[in-house]
């Protein structure tokens, strides 16, 4: 499971400047739920650097009232999420009061703790945290986080000692990995222990999984699965009676385990911005998604078509995902939603051979021909694939920059319904045809091209 790492530190230390640095982003998951403020933001870092999930916090502060407690419990709930905590400093500020109450209390932690610098550009690296080891946590790791300076070297020393090969994945490479994620009470449990088995209690737990999640082995028409269960399997009679404890850290570790994600939603309530963010964060990571509305079979014949409809208007950017309504208590379309997982799979990693996109492409641009540029047609020449979980298309042509998101959308939509892509992302990028002459030197002197030039004109 990927490591997690905190950003702790008094306010004001670029905290989430250097979230922002490491995720690459700046509309990371927030998770909305009672007892989880807006303070308290995840995300994964971007490819640049090595994979883990990283969480961004208020400050901590000594007396708090009012907001700022609140925002000190949520920081000290995310400290016990963390696997090691980064506590940033003010290098040009030096050691205050405020930071020496903060390493205190992250002391009393118990975790591991890598103390950051950060707006140390401009000063010598050997004494820009020279103050700092007063606070006996280690010896300081300096860095610029609006500069993006210092922070691959940062990230290799956070996740120092940190396994984070696909080790796991490799035991269940001919395996459907398959995350359930959704809010607490949506059914999450009820449908696992359906898939599983009702009386079964499993107990599987093999090396890497942390936090509660459990990688549970089964199989359903002929097709092994690997189940990544958030949320714990329990036996059946004691599902009603317990209380999920929501995490976001579960949900993403699972998400980025899997070939394959089940959102899960309450029928009988309405999709909240935290269903949306999550699934949302499922798609970004190319993550093939089938949503379950669970509780199907409670909910009154006139109110099933006003949910339906609240579904698609909440969920617009994930048309792609197919939706089924089901009932986990009763078994009611539970296959039918499985054999979606499997096809979603499948299109997931489906080969297309490039003749073939091209052929589609063409036709495509036959029925509904690219905008004029100035004046110019963008012309599109050939398409080939570029990956696969999810499906990269990659299209050269001429002025790509140009092409329209509408334009993109719509080949998307003729690339998904040929290759039915149902269930899955798909990635269009566009490439521009490199010029074969571009950055060579004429090979004629300019001697002789007054001559070519003489011969011309007499030609005429």
């Amino acid at each position: 499971m990927l490591p997690v790492l905190a950003l702790v530190g008094r306010p004001n230390v670029g905290k989430s400047t250097l979230f922002n640095a490491l995720t690459g982003t700046r509309d990371a998951l927030v998770a909305d739920l009672p007892g989880l403020t807006r303070d308290r933001k995840y995300g994964y870092t971007k490819a640049d650097y090595p994979a883990c999930i990283v969480i961004d916090t208020g400050g901590l502060v000594a007396g708090a009232e009012g907001v700022e407690r609140l925002m000190a419990e949520q920081t000290l709930r995310a400290v016990e999420e963390a696997d090691r905590v980064l506590f940033m400093l003010d290098a040009r500020a030096g050691c205050t009061p405020a930071d020496i109450f903060v390493a205190n209390t992250l002391r009393r932690s118990g975790k591991s703790i890598v103390l950051v610098i950060n707006k140390a550009e401009g000063l010598d690296q050997g004494t820009a945290g020279g103050d700092f080891y007063q606070l006996g946590l280690g010896e300081p790791q300096a860095i610029s986080a609006a500069h993006q300076s210092g922070l691959r070297t940062l990230m290799e020393r956070a996740l120092d000692g940190f396994d984070v090969s696909d080790a796991q994945v490799a035991d269940d490479r001919d395996r459907i990995r398959v995350a359930v994620i959704g809010r607490p009470n949506v059914g999450k449990s009820t449908l696992i222990n359906r898939l599983l088995g009702e009386d079964r209690l499993v107990t599987y737990d093999l090396p890497g999984t942390t936090r509660d999640s459990v990688f549970v082995p089964f199989e359903r028409d002929g097709r092994q699965y690997t189940l990544i269960d958030t949320a714990g399997v329990r036996r059946r009679a004691r599902v009603e009676e317990a209380v999920e404890k929501f995490s976001v850290i579960k949900a993403l570790q699972a998400v980025e385990s899997s070939n394959v994600v089940i959102g899960v939603i309450d029928a009988h309530d309405t999709v909240a911005e935290q269903d949306a963010s999550l699934f949302g964060m499922a798609a970004e990571r190319g993550r093939a998604l089938v949503i379950a509305v669970n509780k199907w079979d409670g909910i009154p014949s006139d109110q099933r078509d006003e949910i339906r409809a609240g579904v698609d208007v909440r969920l617009p950017f994930l048309d792609f995902a197919p939706v089924f309504f089901i009932s986990a208590l009763h078994g009611t379309a539970v296959g039918d939603l499985m054999r979606a997982v499997s096809a979603a799979y499948d299109a997931s990693m489906c080969d297309m051979p490039t003749p073939e996109l091209t052929r589609v492409m063409e036709l495509a641009i036959e029925q509904h021909q690219p905008p004029l540029v100035r004046g110019r047609r963008i012309k599109l020449r050939y398409a080939h694939q570029g990956g696969r979980n999810p499906p990269v298309i990659v299209i050269h042509g001429n002025q790509i920059d140009h092409v329209p998101d509408a334009y993109k959308r719509y080949l998307m939509g003729v690339f998904r319904k040929r290759f039915k892509l149902d269930g899955t992302p798909v990635r269009i990028e566009f490439r521009s045809d490199d010029n074969p002459f571009a950055g060579k030197r004429n090979p004629l002197t300019p001697r002789q091209r007054r001559s070519r030039q003489r011969l011309v004109r007499r030609s005429k």
